[in-house]
């Protein structure tokens, strides 16, 4: 029969060292698992998959970095730079061409279609009409993007569209400098309110104090104000609509305009020509002088 062991008597050396043994074939294995995860998540997320970066994610591999061009445009404005065009404001001017009779009752009619909102949101700005020989009309507005095509559309029904132009103005720098402007405001103003709240202020630190809040709300409502135009001009469209005759009814005006002021222009050629006698005939007396005391002179000469 064995004889009983003792647990309180100490390990053996023999014993001591295959423990020590064991102890480092567990940590070697738990390193050899833990290095062929992170490989393993490694190449996974190369692939650029999405399937294999959440398979990557799984196996303990890191997610991705953004890319360099892409890190760079969303640090530079807040945004991603195929949102750009969401800050141009544009502008659009049309010319129509129409018979004179008309141009009245469609300058009406569109200005009509603005103020009914019949093509969305849409405010008058301008309206100037030129009556007489030469009649013409002019209407500014301000529409949203999507009534631009139907109100020149309105515009030019039944008669000839002209000239046309589009430009635009990229806000994009504008619109960031103002919201860091109005970031810094509030931030600004939180603290002067903080300030403002300690019960250890004297008077005159209360004074500044409120002085220096006012400035600074008057200086974020400025710059809410700009932002709020700005947000204006990036929502709608400036369109200015100008409405002039056909150049046939002009054709026919220049020449009626010229039988018509003939008799003026007759009045006035003769009026002219008098005084510019007028002006001549003491110059001529003298002449005329001149030429007569030269004559007699010679005359008087010996031989």
């Amino acid at each position: 029969m064995a004889p009983a062991t003792d647990p309180r008597m100490p390990p053996t050396p023999g014993h001591d060292g295959r423990v020590v043994r064991i102890r480092r074939m567990s940590r070697l294995r738990s390193l050899q698992r833990t290095l062929c995860g992170g490989c393993l998540g490694v190449l996974l997320a190369a692939c650029n998959g999405p399937a294999t970066q959440e398979a990557a994610m799984a196996y303990g591999g890191a997610a991705p970095a953004p890319a360099p061009a892409t890190a760079a445009a969303d640090a530079g404005n807040g945004t991603g730079g195929a949102r750009d065009a969401s800050f141009l404001a544009y502008e659009h001017d049309a010319s129509v061409t129409l018979p004179a009779d008309r141009i009245q009752a469609r300058l009406r009619e569109a200005q009509d279609a603005c103020t009914g909102a019949k093509f969305g949101e849409c405010v008058v700005l301008t309206v100037r009409q030129e009556g007489g020989d030469w009649p013409s009309a002019t209407l500014g507005i301000r529409i949203v993007p999507a009534g631009v095509e139907p109100m020149i559309a309105l515009a030019s029904a039944g008669a000839q569209l002209g000239s046309r132009g589009t430009r635009a103005e990229d806000l994009a720098v504008v619109v960031r400098d103002n919201a860091l402007l109005q970031q810094r405001l509030r931030k600004e103003r939180e603290r002067l309110l903080e300030f403002q709240d300690r019960r250890d202020l004297t008077v005159a630190d209360m004074i500044a104090l409120s002085k220096q809040l006012a400035e600074t709300e008057a200086l974020l409502e400025g710059a809410e104000q700009a932002a709020a135009g700005h947000r204006r001009r990036i929502e709608t469209q400036l369109l200015t609509l100008e409405f002039r005759p056909t150049p046939s009814q002009a054709s026919r005006n220049e020449i009626w305009l010229a039988l018509r002021d003939s008799g003026e222009t007759l009045s006035q050629g003769a009026a002219w020509t008098i005084r510019a006698l007028a002006f001549l005939l003491p110059l001529l007396v003298v002449f005329v002088i001149f030429v007569a005391v030269i004559r007699r002179w010679r005359r008087r000469r010996p031989g």
